[in-house]
């Protein structure tokens, strides 16, 4: 049996949930709410034990997307990236909730420098700035290196993507399957 949650909201870019035995599978942008999401699909959907990331371009809002990994870690839930699939910035940091976490074949795993949107850029803060610290601490608490925050503000300015390489995968213990 297919239970199907489509988010109410009008943007084709909002978050969609799909719910398939013991998967669901998300598309679209993660918004201020996904904390209440991913808590609605647990409450509605007690069998689910993955979380398949299909096709997640980004974030509205980080602090939701660090506090729904964050749920995602204290449910004991696993993370996935669909084999052809794509997660880009925020959409990376949600992923490395998972209690395990794979990446299908075929998948893109995207990063680039942060910004608010408007004048805060990571790259016009000093390294020793405090506002890093969250970043920081973030992927240590997910048992990713704190050099992966590094690289990715070096890899791609805040308008672009750098995908990284099954190597780079690896080596910066994003996958932990």
């Amino acid at each position: 049996m297919v239970e199907t949650k489509k988010a109410e909201a009008e943007a084709s870019e909002d978050l969609v949930v799909d719910v398939e035995g013991n998967s669901a599978y998300l598309s679209g942008v993660l918004g201020s709410d996904l904390v209440q999401q991913l808590s609605d699909i647990v409450r509605k959907n007690p069998n689910v034990t993955d979380l398949v990331l299909v096709d997640v371009p980004g974030s509205t809002d980080q602090q939701a997307t660090m506090d729904g990994a964050r749920l995602i870690r204290r449910l004991g839930l696993n993370t996935r990236i669909a084999p052809t699939g794509y997660v880009l910035s925020g959409g990376v940091d949600l992923f490395l909730g998972g209690a395990e976490r794979t990446i299908g074949a075929g998948a893109g795993v995207g990063v680039h420098a942060w910004s608010d949107g408007s004048r805060m850029k990571a790259v016009n803060n000093n390294v020793a700035e405090s506002v890093h610290a969250s970043y920081v601490n973030f992927y240590l608490e997910m048992g990713v290196p704190d050099r992966f925050y590094w690289f990715s503000l070096d890899a791609a300015p805040a308008d672009r993507v750098y995908f990284l390489s099954p190597e780079e995968v690896y080596d910066y213990q994003l996958a932990t399957q």
